[in-house]
């Protein structure tokens, strides 16, 4: 099984922006953790990072020939992208849409998700928890398809 992990805009970021909203981990450190999980669980990841809705869209069009899934953190794109959403049915892989801080707890705009309503399912407010969680969460669903 491979899962394709997705990093929206401004995650790169990690450890540095708003430690107290999204903690100190860095993208490196999630993405080690999420390593170690996946080898735990048998899986294989890659992972993506972006600023640009463009790149993103790209990697997921090009991604879904060899993935299985999808793991994603969107960010910011998550409240305005439906062309996000969009490129991520049109591949017909399973998703899961994954957020560090609690979005429905923030400002009203980070309530709204494009994504929520068409994928697998969606983990939010765990930090890096999220991300694991996600994963374990998709790798489920893909084995009991």
């Amino acid at each position: 099984m491979r899962i394709a992990v997705v990093h929206g805009p401004n995650l790169r970021l990690l450890g540095r922006r708003e430690p107290e909203v999204y903690g100190t981990d860095t993208l490196d450190d999630v993405n080690e953790r999420l390593e170690a999980l996946a080898s735990e669980l048998g899986v294989q990841i890659e992972t993506f990072q972006s600023n640009h809705e463009g790149e993103l869209l790209d990697f997921i069009d090009e991604a879904a020939g060899r993935v299985d899934g999808f793991l994603i953190n969107p960010g910011a794109f998550t409240h305005t992208s439906i062309a996000l959403r969009d490129g991520l049915v049109g591949v017909d892989r399973p998703f899961v849409e994954v957020h560090l801080s609690n979005t429905a707890g923030r400002e009203r705009f980070r309530r709204h998700s494009y994504l929520s309503p068409v994928a697998s399912g969606v983990v939010y407010g765990f930090g890096v928890h999220s991300y694991l969680l996600g994963l374990r969460g998709l790798v489920a669903r893909l084995a009991g398809r």
